[in-house]
């Protein structure tokens, strides 16, 4: 755009730029500053910074406001917490009213019976109530106490020894809920002890005409009150220990193989406490456990775990073991079961007792052949067996030495010149054996068993091993042959 200057030449006319050198300046300025372009004129394109928002920074954008959808969805979020919240205040109702349910039903039991057959339900109500509080207090251990909290326990006790027609009845009931209260409850444990089960259950098994279901359920109550140990004391003493005896015997003609094996399980738990072992022993417990070792493995290792015991006991325990019939060979015998190493361990504990406090017992492990069975547990045993087995063989052989030092001092003392004569005559001999014609006939049969021994042994070391029976050397001087390379540096002692 141009304007008409008032000063004009000869032809009137002059073109003047309408803004002055520096407002042109300023404006170009202020273009260039905000990256506007080269055309900005007058008018669009001319304008300010403040004017164009197509060149800012993406930065500089404003942040789009929350839509009102996400409002909805956080709440409709909401709804389910909501309804699980209801859920669970229904289910815990649920709980509670079962809860409250199951005390009322629990209530009407134990007041059954603790009506006495009062109530109108006689008899077969009271043997009702005892089944339902047994099958209850089966697996449920809450069942348990609360039961015995409403004061169930004394009733079942009186009922065990009740008279009547339907006797037998009720003190089966009466027993198997007294039995399922006990399980896992040392409380119940001992209220059932302090209520006069003990005594009650003892009349039951001398009477003599309990069935075998009853026994069965006397021993195994006697079982179950037995592992607490408050209780052994009171088991031990009251002469339930007579009775066990004979259920593990299976002596008396009504005791069932159940019947025995918790009774086996019942003495073990008495001869835990040391103040049972007399009670024990005077019941003839040793001679029936000895009798017992070599049947089958829960048995043998439960009869040798009560033996241990008595052993440890006292001094009483120890002999009354050693001199049951066919002690020291029993337990050398369980030596040999290599299937079954608790058995193993525990016969060398007892073996080892013994072999400490009697020079009698140790010559009997020696006759018996006790020396080889050592030997082989102190290479393929476990680590307690092994350490049981050395102990045993240092007796034995501390034992051996004073005896070949006590012959010595013997043979120094009455030897005579025809002494001296049959060395030479045996050093003289043509074949390198010993000359045996001033040996006694004793020394003769002492040799001669030794060799068998020896030779039996090695019979019985190839079968272990399982090599052909061959292999095994059937004379002397086969033995000798196989035995001339070793030394004495060989063996372990």
């Amino acid at each position: 755009m141009v304007a008409r200057c008032a000063h004009a030449d000869a032809g009137g006319f002059r073109i003047w730029p309408i803004f002055s050198a520096a407002a042109l300046r300023r404006k170009v300025l202020e273009v260039l500053t905000c990256g506007g372009g080269a055309g900005g004129g007058d008018g669009g394109g001319g304008s300010s910074c403040r004017g164009r928002t197509a060149y800012r920074s993406p930065q500089r954008m404003p942040r789009p406001r929350p839509r009102s959808d996400r409002l909805a969805e956080l709440l409709r979020a909401e709804e389910p917490s909501e309804c699980s919240d209801e859920a669970e205040a229904e289910a815990a109702a649920d709980v509670a009213a079962r809860k409250v349910e199951a005390f009322e039903e629990l209530k009407g039991v134990v007041g059954a019976l603790q009506d006495g057959g009062e109530g109108g339900g006689g008899c077969m109500s009271r043997v009702e109530a005892a089944k339902a509080v047994r099958r209850k207090a089966k697996d449920d251990a809450g069942a348990r106490e609360m039961v015995a909290m409403l004061g169930a326990i004394p009733p079942l006790v009186a009922m065990v020894d009740e008279g009547g027609d339907a006797a037998e009845d009720i003190t089966t009931a009466a027993l198997y809920a007294l039995l399922n209260l006990g399980i896992g409850n040392d409380t119940n444990k001992a209220a059932i002890v302090q209520a006069g089960a003990v005594h009650k259950m003892l009349r039951i098994a001398e009477g003599g005409g309990a069935s075998g279901a009853l026994t069965e359920a006397v021993v195994a109550n006697f079982l179950c009150l037995s592992a607490l140990d408050a209780n052994k004391p009171v088991i031990g003493a009251s002469g339930a220990a007579p009775f066990l005896v004979r259920a593990f015997q299976a002596a008396a003609c009504c005791s069932t193989e159940q019947a025995r094996h918790d009774a086996l399980r019942a003495l073990l738990n008495l001869s835990i406490a040391p103040a049972n072992a007399p009670h024990l022993l005077a019941a003839g417990l040793a001679p029936a456990l000895v009798a017992a070792v070599g049947d089958a493995a829960p048995v043998t290792d439960r009869a040798l775990a009560v033996l241990c015991n008595l052993v440890a006991a006292c001094p009483e325990g120890r002999r009354a073991v050693s001199r049951a019939p066919d002690a020291v060979p029993s337990l050398v015998d369980a030596l040999n079961w290599t299937d079954e190493p608790g058995c193993q361990e525990k016969a060398a504990y007892v073996l080892m007792v013994l072999a400490h406090r009697s020079y009698g017992d140790r010559a009997a492990m020696v006759e018996a052949g006790a020396s080889s069975a050592l030997l082989e547990l102190t290479l393929v045993g476990t680590a307690l067996a092994q350490k049981r087995a050395s102990r045993i063989l240092e007796i034995l052989r501390a034992d051996k030495g004073k005896q070949v030092a006590d012959d010595a001092s013997g043979v120094v003392a009455t030897v005579s010149a025809p002494q001296e004569r049959r060395c030479r005559g045996e050093e003289e001999s043509m074949d390198g054996e010993f000359a045996d014609a001033g040996m006694s006939a004793e020394k003769r049969a002492v040799r001669q068993l030794v060799q068998q021994s020896l030779q039996s042994n090695m019979r019985r070391i190839v079968r272990r091993a399982r090599l052909p029976q061959d292999f095994a050397p059937a004379s002397t001087e086969s033995l000798k042959a196989l035995t001339a390379s070793s030394t004495s540096k060989s063996l372990p002692f």
